[in-house]
């Protein structure tokens, strides 16, 4: 007979052993949920695919580039699963359109927005060619999509680094080395806020 414990979040793990890094956002209502509850609702969806331990509190942050937009509520999570790169945003891209994020123009307004900000330490550049791809992932794509790994402005968003740094604070980026919370140090953070309902 053992004892029962509650596991409370945000939880923070050994950044060696996570392999999956996501960001989350949303700044519109789909159907009846507000954006606070279309987040928690996408972290059940990701973990049925990736399960993930590691989740960051959620936070507000005002919209960008335009802050006349509504506010967004962001937050990140790690799996230690792993897997090629372009099979797994495909995934989040499915569960974006299940929540009925819409393509149209960069930056609007959008009910989810899920960021693939690293895979185990990959590096991929969206100018290495196909045949490179095929080196690093296994797989060569056909389709024109391009996927930069680590995310190329991760270091630069506020909004990815504060939650990032929470649950994460000793990942290293695998190009400048530096931490999340060292990335997360020489931003001004004082646009996020912790979100309260």
């Amino acid at each position: 007979m053992g004892v029962t414990e509650e596991i409370t979040l945000p939880l923070k793990l050994n950044h060696v052993s996570v392999m999956i890094i996501i960001a989350l956002g949303s700044n519109l209502r789909f159907g009846n949920k507000e954006p606070e509850n279309i987040i928690l609702k996408a972290i059940e969806a990701i973990d049925r695919l990736y399960p993930c331990p590691v989740r960051s509190s959620l936070y507000q942050s005002p919209a960008w580039p335009d802050p006349n937009d509504p506010p967004f509520i962001n937050a990140v999570i790690a799996s230690h699963e792993t897997g090629d790169p372009y099979e797994i945003l495909e995934s989040l891209h499915g569960v974006e359109a299940a929540f009925g994020r819409q393509r149209s123009v960069r930056n609007a307004p959008r009910t989810l927005d899920l960021d693939l900000l690293a895979v185990d330490q990959l590096v991929i550049s969206p100018d290495i060619t196909n045949s490179e791809k095929q080196k690093v992932t296994g797989k060569q794509r056909a389709d024109g999509r391009d996927l930069s790994l680590p995310h190329p402005a991760l270091q630069d968003r506020d909004f990815v680094l504060v939650p990032l740094a929470e649950c994460l604070p000793d990942w290293r980026h695998p190009v400048t080395g530096f931490t999340a919370l060292k990335m997360c140090e020489r931003l001004n953070k004082a646009n996020i806020k912790t979100f309260t309902s």
